[in-house]
């Protein structure tokens, strides 16, 4: 950085998991990394708490009155923080000329736009949010490679392909060797559960996720494995890997975290404890290493690794997303919105966790072809998604 000043930071999405681990890693290197700017939704209490700790020079909630009650709080604490709110809010602080990186953590088709503006701005993006790939595959990918931006992903198995990739490696497999991409998935917390008993899984048995510590929704798409679904669409878009060159292992003990295998016969792992300051650490502080508060890896204490196939008739989910990234179009999108629907439908109660799947298929059929060009027309893509899920939602709701 000029000067030797601290890397300046935007954190989209502040308040949720990968937010928290981002600010435990940037807590731990004050002189390497500042808070810029943090965003949330509607969660006035801590970003109060983050904004005292941090000092940041924005403050954004996307709810107008959330983002009034904050500027009050912060105002009777003598804080220099500057309150924004809105959609518009979080375009500008994501493409600020001031920021240096931008973290896209904001879960959901909403972390679509602020994500794509730091890409467009030629941020370092460091990419937590699947939805911008999955919705945008080919316009977020254009828009890096027109800015110029640096794309670094967070989630903990693209990330460890990243670093099992050679270095400026420039998404094409055929040039370095790559044979396979092999992501591993942990299985979730109804790997070894009766097929035939899915029917009665209740929402906090689905966010019981065996290895790691996640939010409710990406919990449950863990428990149908459409999380790995979603991460196979990502790996397409962010290594240039076509869809039958990307595998997917479950791994119970979620050690290794993805797997490089090349024509040559070797095959290159990353390996590391489930914590997800590990990535984010790599990603803020590439191409160097620092350290992340993560407790060392005992493989002694591991005792064994072990590997399966997904069992696709207990994981419909994961055959639907490889269906969605071989058909093209808005189909990842169609999928995406789809998922994301039934899945709010499964946490309030008014779907059978077992219905999951019969929604976002239904939707993918229903679906008309729709355009992806642009912003709007993945959004409209992703709006009509949503219509056709809730009209199946509605019409599955009390049955078994």
């Amino acid at each position: 950085m000029p000067n030797n000043r601290p890397q300046r930071i935007t954190l989209l999405g502040a308040t949720g998991s990968i937010g928290a681990s981002t600010l435990d890693v940037i807590g731990r290197h004050p002189a390497r990394f500042e808070a810029f700017a943090l965003t949330a939704h509607v969660q006035v209490e801590r970003l109060f708490e983050l904004s005292l700790r941090f000092a940041p020079r924005y403050a954004v909630l996307t709810d107008a009155a959330a983002a009034s009650e904050l500027r009050r709080r912060l105002a009777a604490e003598g804080s220099r923080t500057e309150v924004l709110s809105g959609g518009a809010a979080l375009l500008e602080v994501a493409a600020h000329p001031d920021a240096d990186a931008v973290m896209a953590a904001i879960v959901g088709a909403v972390g679509l736009a602020p994500a794509l503006a730091a890409a467009r701005a030629g941020k370092r993006v460091l990419l937590a949010n699947k939805e911008a790939l999955v919705l945008s595959g080919h316009l977020f990918m254009e828009a890096v490679a027109a800015s110029g931006a640096q794309l670094l992903p967070i989630d903990s198995e693209h990330n460890a392909v990243f670093q099992a990739l050679p270095q400026g490696y420039a998404r094409d497999p055929r040039a370095c060797g790559v044979r396979r991409i092999l992501l591993t998935a942990s299985g979730g917390p109804f790997r070894e559960r009766p097929v035939e008993t899915l029917a009665s899984v209740t929402p906090d048995e689905a966010c019981a996720h065996p290895n790691w510590v996640m939010g409710r929704k990406i919990s449950v798409d863990s428990a149908t494995m459409m999380n790995k679904g979603l991460e196979v669409i990502e790996a397409h878009w962010l290594f240039g890997v076509p869809a039958e060159c990307i595998e997917v292992v479950i791994h119970p003990q979620s050690v290794i975290h993805s797997l490089v295998d090349y024509t040559d016969g070797s095959v290159l792992a990353q390996l590391g404890n489930p914590d997800m300051r590990t990535p984010i650490a790599h990603a803020l502080a590439y191409p160097e290493r620092i350290e992340a508060g993560v407790r060392a890896l005992d493989l002694f204490e591991i005792g064994r690794l072990t590997f399966e196939r997904p069992d696709l008739a207990r994981f419909p989910c994961l055959d639907l997303a490889y269906r969605a990234l071989r058909a093209g179009g808005a189909a990842a999108a169609v999928l995406n919105a789809a998922n994301e629907e039934a899945v709010a439908a499964f946490l309030d109660g008014r779907l059978g966790f077992h219905r999951i799947a019969e929604v976002i298929a239904a939707s993918l059929e229903r679906a008309p072809g729709l355009s992806v060009d642009s912003i709007e027309a993945i959004l409209d893509a992703d709006a009509c998604a949503r219509d056709i899920a809730r009209g199946e939602i509605r019409a599955r709701q009390g049955s078994r």
